[in-house]
């Protein structure tokens, strides 16, 4: 393969990672809770919890709110 054939060759996509289907359920209206993240994700309840944490260190605004009486969180989205 020519230098011209490899800059014109397209980069594959980004493949999903766990974490942005965290972030995808967590961006949502109504938000997420901790069991919704470990059924998206198969993670252990402890390891969403980390996921969490691992969000508002990288600067996620994450409001932890009630859907009835389970927790639900969210990312806050800037004004």
């Amino acid at each position: 393969m020519t230098n011209q054939e490899q800059a014109n060759k397209i980069a594959p996509a980004k493949r999903e990672t766990k974490i942005d289907t965290v972030i995808a359920l967590l961006k949502r209206k109504q938000g997420a809770t901790l069991d919704e993240m470990v059924k998206a994700t198969a993670w252990l309840p402890h390891s969403a919890r980390a996921a969490l944490t691992g969000l508002k260190k990288k600067g996620y605004s994450i409001e932890r709110d009630k859907r009835g009486e389970v927790s639900c969180y969210r990312i806050m989205t800037g004004a």
